[in-house]
């Protein structure tokens, strides 16, 4: 039984998320498995390393699945890219150690939000940034960002309700940089809870309208309390950049 390895980014506006769901069909993991399933002849069972929201978009997602199809990598690369939407695309297809687990074996992640703060519409990449018009003190963000970093129980920044599971992660680093109109935010970390990175970016946005202070950050981390976080700021602006094992 062969493992195989895929790498593929993907705009996520028109889709339901990553992953597949039973009355739902358009999803990421969804359609990348029917078309495998049609290549190999077999059932797939495709394995990302995350589940990224609806409208949210990856430049480096990975995942994996075991065949014993005899299709070589060149071919199910090739095949892949030419029976894909157009909104879909795989960057690397390779033979994968048959102990390699797309989401288990991932050790670093990192993300990127993007903000237009401008009051001028970013016509062009509308889908791909959160548009908002108010000025942000990048600065007070960077003050907030370095209080976040660091080994956390991520509780106060999950939309998690009940879970049983750790929500401690680590967070080795949050970049706040302005380039021209456009805020991004780049977050690095060995994993993330569900919303997380939304929830840290919608908070850090309300550190620089002055809403809430960076010294606030200790105060929510230990409240362990949703309710004390910042807003969860939109999908279009969320990157999955890449995974690292």
């Amino acid at each position: 039984m062969r493992n195989i390895k895929l790498v593929l980014r993907y705009d996520g506006t028109r889709y339901s998320g990553w992953q597949s769901q039973e009355h739902e069909e358009n999803t990421i993991q969804g359609k990348l498995t029917a078309i495998l399933e049609r290549m190999t002849g077999e059932s797939i069972r495709l394995a990302g390393s995350g589940r990224t929201d609806a409208g949210v978009h990856a430049l480096g997602q990975v995942a994996n699945f075991r065949t014993e199809s005899p299709l070589s990598c060149e071919k199910l690369y090739e095949e892949l890219n030419q029976y894909l939407p157009e909104d879909m695309a795989v960057l690397s297809v390779e033979e994968a150690d048959p102990r390699f687990h797309s989401r288990l074996n991932a050790v670093r992640k990192t993300y990127l939000y993007r903000i237009w703060n401008s009051p001028v519409h970013n016509v062009f990449e509308r889908k791909y940034v959160y548009p908002l018009e108010q000025a942000l003190d990048v600065e007070a963000m960077r003050q907030a960002a370095d209080r976040l970093t660091g080994i956390h129980d991520f509780r106060a920044f999950s939309s998690y309700r009940r879970t049983k599971k750790s929500t401690v992660r680590t967070l080795e680093e949050i970049s706040i940089e302005r380039e021209g109109e456009e805020i991004r935010l780049r977050f690095t970390g060995n994993g993330f809870l569900y919303h997380m990175v939304r929830i840290l970016t919608g908070t850090l946005i309300e550190v620089g309208l002055h809403k809430k202070k960076p010294e606030d950050m200790e105060r929510i981390l230990a409240s362990l309390d949703r309710q004390n976080a910042g807003f969860t700021a939109p999908a279009q602006g969320l990157f999955l950049v890449n995974v690292e094992y």
